[in-house]
């Protein structure tokens, strides 16, 4: 063989080993590339289940809005409607003021109209208003004979 030969042969071995390193250098990015792949697709399936769960609690929530709105509205009705009958009632409470004045007002007359009735009958008959004197006692009397002793036969004092 000659020397072109050799030469030859050294450069196809030096490119063929080259061609091997980046074959390995190719090979490994490969393999990493589908582990980055493998990792995507199980990111992708985790994002796409979230998303699954959110729409599901948005449906969940969306549920429970409305019926805290039909709830709610209840509520603002029933409110409203009590917000009305307080409303008449204090606008009827005046009246029930006057006339619980005016029934204080006839009691009070009829009170008045008892007292004149029995001063002008005291009037008519002056002997009740006068009062009878008070009957004085006499003093009481010791009697000494509550003193004796029943028992004593001299009925001596003690």
């Amino acid at each position: 063989m000659s020397v072109i030969g050799f030469a030859l042969n050294g450069l196809l071995i030096a490119l063929l080993a080259a061609a091997l390193v980046m074959g390995m250098r190719l090979n490994r990015r490969l393999k990493t590339l589908r582990a980055s792949q493998h990792d995507f697709a199980l990111a992708v399936q985790q994002l796409n289940n979230a998303a699954a769960r959110a729409e599901q609690g948005l449906a969940e929530l969306r549920a429970a809005s409305d019926e805290a709105l039909d709830l709610l509205s209840d509520r603002i009705d029933k409110g409203r409607q009590l917000a009305a009958k307080l409303e008449r009632l204090t606008q009827q409470a005046p009246a029930v003021e006057r006339l619980a004045e005016a029934e204080a007002e006839r009691a009070q007359e009829r009170r008045l109209g008892a007292l004149l009735a029995a001063t002008r009958e005291a009037r008519a008959k002056p002997e009740r208003l006068v009062r009878p004197e008070p009957k004085v006692r006499a003093p009481l009397a010791f009697d000494e004979d509550l003193f004796v002793d029943a028992t004593d036969p001299a009925g001596a004092r003690r």
